[in-house]
């Protein structure tokens, strides 16, 4: 699905919550509710920095952009739209958008530890071999998470402390780790 698709996606899910599983799980739908005030946001907020426009911009060949998410991920909140911001003006980068929980269920190729872990993005060339696989997190944000979790701090607590290093981060990790890699 097109970013358009997936912000209609979210629009749908919270008009009539009952209709989709798992949002009619109270959990579920109040993460959703959340994470798509933060997805617009982002939108109304994040502006990519100058060297990350004029690389993006220097892309000339065509790369398929894919993103493995769900509207109930906390993380993707921050990177989907802040990545969808860096591309959409490069008509050479097709942007896509793939549910984990859907067929193709192409997650299964890109387990993380061995988890279903999003959100991933996966950059392929224009032949389809991938040329980069970025995510679930910014390398910030996993070590809070990680130094957190083997302290058994609680999940709310967390997702409290992810959620702070998104907001001083300002989408400035997750430009810096993809232009790294994309442009080694």
């Amino acid at each position: 699905m097109t970013f358009d698709d997936y912000y209609r996606y979210f629009e749908k899910i919270l008009e009539d919550p009952e209709k989709s599983d798992p949002y009619n799980q109270e959990d579920y739908l109040n993460y959703t509710k959340l994470n798509f005030a933060r997805l617009k946001r982002w939108l109304g907020r994040f502006e990519p920095s100058e060297e990350t426009k004029s690389k993006i911009q220097s892309i000339q060949d065509y790369q398929h952009w894919v993103v493995i998410t769900e509207p109930w991920c906390g993380d993707a909140a921050h990177s989907v739209p802040q990545i969808y911001q860096m591309v959409k003006d490069n008509p050479f980068i097709e942007f896509e958008i793939q549910l984990r929980d859907s067929e193709p269920y192409l997650i299964e190729d890109y387990l993380t530890g061995g988890s279903k872990s999003i959100p991933i993005l996966i950059i392929r060339n224009d032949v389809g071999h991938d040329q980069l696989v970025w995510g679930p997190r910014p390398k910030g944000a996993t070590e809070i998470f990680e130094q957190l979790k083997m302290q058994n701090v609680s999940k709310d607590n967390i997702v409290e402390e992810i959620q702070k290093w998104y907001n001083q981060d300002k989408g400035e990790s997750i430009q810096k780790e993809i232009l790294q890699e994309l442009f080694k």
